[in-house]
């Protein structure tokens, strides 16, 4: 009797359970499936990323210190931020990465010393460059000197390790001159007051510092609905960002350790298109060439580098309806 009992008992619970309200069950939610993003977090670049990573509406999403190396290597990240130097260069052996945004597009400036006998740019022949030759920084040093007629073997390039040292390296005369991002070069011509003298790279070389993941990626249903989601995110965030850059400010200096102050005086050199820009095969076809020449290769063909950039990524993303960015944590 007592087995009975019991039966009955199990019996009558389960039909209880089957008449309560359905409010009362827990919806089951589409969760997406979480992001690894690499990135440098000692830039003000990344600052639209950061600011969507902690939004809510998407995937979770884990940003860390790094760049495309981390996306072919064994962290096996999802997505990584880099200047469209590294695309390339990673690409070689990589040739499945695919560039799917144009976060930030940056504008980069020469800043020299005058008692270095520096008044044109054909002056820093012979001078001592503080740069990174493997970098944007370093592309972006050959495209200035070529416009006077020079290349980066009539100068000398110098290391200098952290790039926080830079401008107190110019200002101590260790090095004649500073070619790199913000706030760095910023910091540098603060640094020497009316001894400084500069070289802006206005129509010669805007950085495009974009969006990188991998075919595999893409071709993955469930990661590429995240990713898409994501992208989207950043849309929405470079949009919000024209209108009040505080909270995307606050972030960049909190992640690079950069005073506020110097994020602000930086800020005005940086434009967040979150977009494909139209030049960016042209880009890519004259940076490709030179980086051939520095790695001692022949260069891919236009067709070869067309195929990096993929435009699906960023259709579906605006395709996506309503916005995902209203909700904040």
């Amino acid at each position: 009797m007592e087995g009975l009992n019991l039966g009955a008992g199990m019996v009558f619970a389960l039909l209880m359970a089957g008449c309560a309200p359905k409010s009362d069950v827990p919806p089951v939610r589409n969760v997406p499936p979480p992001l690894s993003i690499y990135g440098s977090t000692a830039t003000i670049e990344i600052a639209p990323v950061l600011v969507a990573a902690g939004n809510r509406g998407v995937a979770e999403v884990t940003v860390r210190n790094g760049g495309i190396a981390d996306l072919v290597g064994a962290a096996g990240a999802d997505l990584a931020t880099h200047a469209e130097t590294q695309a390339l260069r990673y690409s070689v052996d990589h040739p499945d990465i695919r560039i799917i945004l144009t976060v930030t597009e940056g504008r980069y400036r020469i800043v020299a010393r005058r008692s270095a006998g520096i008044r044109a740019l054909g002056d820093l022949k012979g001078k001592r460059i503080a740069t990174l030759t493997s970098t944007s920084a370093g592309y972006f040093l050959a495209k200035m000197l070529g416009t006077a007629g020079l290349c980066l073997g009539d100068v000398v390039p110098v290391r200098v390790s952290p790039l926080e040292e830079m401008p107190a390296a110019l200002a101590r005369g260790d090095v004649d001159a500073v070619a790199v991002w913000e706030p760095h070069a910023g910091t540098a011509a603060l640094a020497l007051g009316p001894d400084s003298v500069e070289f802006p790279g206005d129509g010669v070389y805007r950085e495009r510092f974009n969006l990188n993941t991998r075919a595999a990626s893409l071709s993955d249903p469930v990661k590429r609905k995240a990713i898409v989601r994501f992208v989207r995110e950043i849309v929405d965030v470079s949009a919000a960002i024209g209108h009040d850059a505080a909270e995307a400010r606050a972030l960049a200096a909190e992640s690079a350790g950069f005073s506020p102050a110097a994020v602000a005086r930086a800020w005005p050199t940086l434009a967040f298109p979150a977009a494909l820009p139209a030049d960016l095969p042209d880009v890519l076809s004259e940076e490709e060439h030179w980086l051939a020449g520095q790695e001692g290769r022949a260069p891919r063909s236009r067709a070869e580098l067309n195929s990096l950039i993929d435009p699906s990524v960023l259709a579906e993303a605006l395709a996506l309806e309503p916005p995902i960015s209203a909700v904040r944590h």
